[in-house]
């Protein structure tokens, strides 16, 4: 299993590339009817945004286990 940093750093890069892309995005979808335009749009903005919640989830999920290993142990 990959790391929660890793996991965390994949995903912050595929939302760098897809917002990246964005003006890209239009040129190549420029050639195609409006309503198959308006799909793919749709379709990037919301793996965006699945993206976007992936990594607050990975980020609250990595202070969660950043809290547990700081707490104190008992001793044995």
């Amino acid at each position: 299993m990959l790391s929660i940093d890793l996991r965390i750093d994949r995903a912050q890069r595929l939302l760098r590339m897809i917002e990246e892309d964005a003006p890209l995005l239009n040129v190549r979808l420029a050639p195609l009817s409006n309503e198959h335009q308006r799909a793919a749009r749709l379709h990037a903005e919301r793996l965006a945004q699945i993206t976007r919640e992936e990594i607050q989830r990975l980020l609250d999920e990595k202070a969660t286990i950043d809290a547990v290993e700081m707490s104190p142990q008992a001793a044995d």
